[in-house]
């Protein structure tokens, strides 16, 4: 077996912690392996979904030693999440709030590495990773992407989302999207935003990784995004990873047998920037 897929001999330490962003609470999933000035990973959750649905992401990371979050985001969960907020206040751009929030909670912390983070999402939660990562651009080091719901802007302008259609013309005050409530701002906040535009200031590590046979999100838009990065890399004139794999037949949200196969790009790339 390759080095790179073997755990290491190590406890983790699981145990809850919270943040602020405005005057709501985030609460979340530390994953601490034994060690001092650990590298940062953080992990976001994808639509109506929950940070129970990426934890082991959290958990494959916190083997290969680094101190691993996840958290729900804030009206961001239909069931289950823990984090304050209503789902009719929540938007991709209040995510990518909560998301600074729990980056600089974990850069406070004496016992993290501030200088390495990797961000990971996947779905909606890939999508706020990377405005995120480019915002951030100079405190981020690598980016991981799993089917990453770039389409949410042209969404939004088609009028459509996930299950529920409006009018993009006019608006109404609560969309209905399966058994998630959603408010006016959700579509406000995407509607004239150019996906690209936002991601297009990272130049750390990238790895994509999609679904050949995604429903919801056209592996199209990874691969576009997939060469906005390489792009970036040769705007800032510098070296490293972006790499962009295909999961044969895999659709939105990895079944487990395509989950291990992403997991296996996703550790490959982790100690490929590490050698």
């Amino acid at each position: 077996m390759a080095a790179w897929l073997k755990k290491r001999d190590t406890k983790i330490v699981r145990r809850a912690f919270m943040c602020q962003r405005d005057n709501l609470t985030i609460r979340g999933t530390e994953y601490r392996p034994e060690g001092d000035c650990l590298p940062i990973a953080i992990v976001s959750h994808g639509f109506m979904a929950f940070q129970d649905t990426v934890r082991q992401y959290a958990k494959a990371m916190a083997e290969m030693g680094y101190v691993s979050y996840c958290f729900d985001f804030c009206g961001g969960c239909v069931v289950k999440g823990k984090s304050d907020g209503s789902t009719t206040e929540m938007s991709v751009m209040t995510e990518v709030k909560d998301l600074e929030a729990v980056i600089h909670y974990a850069q406070s912390l004496e016992c993290n590495n501030a200088r390495e983070i990797v961000l990971m999402g996947c779905s909606q939660g890939g999508f706020v990773s990377a405005i995120a990562a480019s915002r951030l651009n100079n405190e981020i080091s690598k980016l991981i992407l799993f089917y990453p719901a770039l389409c949410i802007p042209d969404d939004a302008r088609a009028g459509k989302m996930m299950f529920a259609k409006f009018d993009p013309e006019n608006i109404p005050d609560i969309i209905r999207c399966g058994p998630m409530r959603l408010g006016k701002c959700y579509v406000e906040d995407v509607i004239g935003v150019d996906p690209y535009q936002e991601i297009r200031d990272f130049s750390g590590d990238v790895l994509i990784v999609h679904g050949t046979k995604d429903k919801i999100v056209n592996i199209e838009y990874s691969k576009h995004a997939y060469e906005i990065y390489l792009k970036s890399k040769e705007e800032h004139k510098v070296s490293g990873i972006v790499r962009f794999f295909a999961i044969g037949n895999g659709g939105h949200g990895f079944s487990k047998k395509y989950d291990k196969e992403a997991l296996v790009h996703l550790k490959k790339f982790l100690a490929a920037g590490n050698l």
